[in-house]
């Protein structure tokens, strides 16, 4: 059996008399693509903003690779990556200057953060994109970009909320099989939550949610 990477028991969280979640428990293991489907306004979201301590849960607990975040959070954060459903990239900016500050953020040292930056931005296939202007790029790249700078720090958690929001068929096609790669070939456990049931057919176990609950 797989180690467990993710484990989230009995997470709760309303907003005043609306429950967002209710009592939601799941588990991620070792080198798991697992497809979090649900339609809006099911809670995927707010599932993702307890798992990256944007908000704590009213109850219940969530551990990152056996580190509780409600005593650990620096550590487990440490230990996951995020691509949000709406973009965080500084348009701004180059490619390497977004995922350079990123890397400082989780402690890189220059030399390190150069190494990480050129491998998974050639992994990405953008290896010669790092000078261009993120506004500059398409949709798709830009996507690229996030799931790079998400791996910098080598997570053992990626977690990802409606990735594929926005893009092209084929540019959805394309960040699927990259993301069930990285499943396989560096054991990353995957969180992905979608509506999109042929995104889900994808995975290695899928997961309903509906209104706050897990339903199957």
């Amino acid at each position: 059996m797989s180690a467990l990477l993710l484990q989230v028991e009995d997470a709760r969280k309303s907003y005043g008399s609306v429950k967002a979640l209710d009592g939601v428990t799941l588990a991620l293991g070792t080198g798991e693509f697992v497809a979090l489907l649900g339609p809006n306004g099911a809670g995927k979201s707010t599932l993702f903003q307890l798992l990256t301590g944007l908000f704590v849960p009213d109850g219940g607990r969530i551990a990152i690779d056996g580190l509780d975040i409600r005593r650990h959070l620096v550590g487990a954060l440490a230990r996951l990556g995020v691509v949000f459903q709406q973009t965080t990239l500084d348009l701004d900016l180059t490619v390497a200057a977004n995922l350079r500050f990123h890397a400082r953020l989780h402690g890189l040292d220059h030399r390190r953060a150069a190494a990480r930056i050129g491998e998974e931005l050639e992994r990405v296939g953008l290896a010669g994109e790092g000078d261009h202007l993120c506004r500059t790029l398409s949709g798709g790249n830009r996507r690229k970009v996030e799931l790079a700078r998400a791996l910098v720090h080598e997570p053992k958690v990626l977690i990802m909320d409606e990735p594929t929001v926005g893009l092209d068929p084929a540019s959805r096609r394309s960040l699927l099989e990259h993301v069930r790669t990285l499943c396989r070939e560096r054991e990353i456990g995957v969180l992905w939550a979608t509506h999109l049931v042929d995104e889900a057919e994808a995975a290695t176990r899928v997961l309903v949610l509906h209104r706050g609950r897990l339903v199957a």
